[in-house]
């Protein structure tokens, strides 16, 4: 008897951190959105609000680690990275997304904190993935390679916006180290780069039809790795950012797009797309 796949589309917390909990899961809840990806408060009581509220309201969690980018001395980096994994593994969410480690860390290095990161989530039972993301030890196609080799089940988001902007393409030279990675992902941020930055205005426009191809593609390839993997919970958050991610006209700063409606406008996108599976 086959199993039944559900496809969970997850909001995106990013952009909204001065809004009232209550207030954005109301959003959340009104767009039609599974969950909500987001880094959680450090503050103990507002942890625990943010929390209480969004169980309440039926919605799923996916947490985040993000705020090791404040640390470039190694052992600091790996203390905080420690710290904030267990703290975002006690909420026991559906994952963690970690951006972990840095560029300019030696392989070995990394390395450490992959294994670091590997056993937190043994030890607490919560999937931890590494976000393909500049700046760490997946921002580049070539920096990955070596992780992927000592590491044949490192468990990855992909967010292949990045790979454009750092490969300055539509990645049609990778096509071997995709393929590679795909049966890896675990999660996907479904955001649409190009080949010069990791957001297009607007995904909707003629102009970025190419670019939204490329990404369907990739995504479709990822989802079919991991039904073909036996997965029957696959995830997406879609992940259009706030400025400057969303571009501004000079002078003005007028925001060019609403990165919360492309969020949404992509949730909608995604769910007729993959109703054809029954996953929705």
């Amino acid at each position: 008897m086959s199993q039944t796949v559900k496809l969970h589309i997850f909001a995106a917390h990013w952009g909204h951190a001065g809004k009232p909990a209550q207030q954005f899961i109301d959003e959340v809840k009104a767009a039609g959105f599974d969950g909500i990806e987001m880094s959680l408060p450090a503050d103990d009581a507002e942890w625990a609000h943010w929390l209480e509220r969004i169980r309440d309201a039926g919605l799923q969690l996916i947490t985040q680690q993000w705020e090791t980018v404040f640390h470039a001395d190694f052992a600091q980096h790996k203390t905080a990275l420690e710290s904030l994994l267990r703290r975002a593994c006690v909420a026991q969410p559906l994952m963690v997304n970690s951006h972990t480690g840095k560029d300019w860390y030696s392989v070995a290095q990394n390395q450490e904190l992959i294994a670091l990161t590997a056993a937190i989530s043994q030890e607490t039972g919560v999937r931890i993935v590494h976000e393909i993301h500049r700046s760490r030890f997946s921002g580049h196609p070539a920096l990955m390679a070596p992780y992927l080799a000592n590491n044949p089940g490192l468990p990855l988001n992909a967010d292949l916006s990045h790979w454009c902007c750092a490969c300055e393409s539509l990645l049609q030279d990778q096509q071997a180290m995709l393929e590679g990675i795909f049966p890896l992902v675990k999660h996907i941020h479904a955001r649409v780069g190009h080949a010069q930055g990791p957001q297009v205005s607007d995904f909707r426009a003629p102009e970025f039809a190419a670019e939204l191809q490329v990404h369907l593609s990739w995504w479709d390839q990822i989802l079919q790795a991991r039904v073909a993997a036996g997965e029957t919970c696959l995830t997406i958050t879609p992940e259009f950012g706030p400025v400057p991610y969303t571009a501004t006209l000079p002078y003005s700063q007028q925001e060019v797009s609403n990165a919360w409606e492309l969020n949404v406008a992509m949730m909608h996108l995604l769910r007729a797309r993959y109703a054809a599976h029954g996953w929705c």
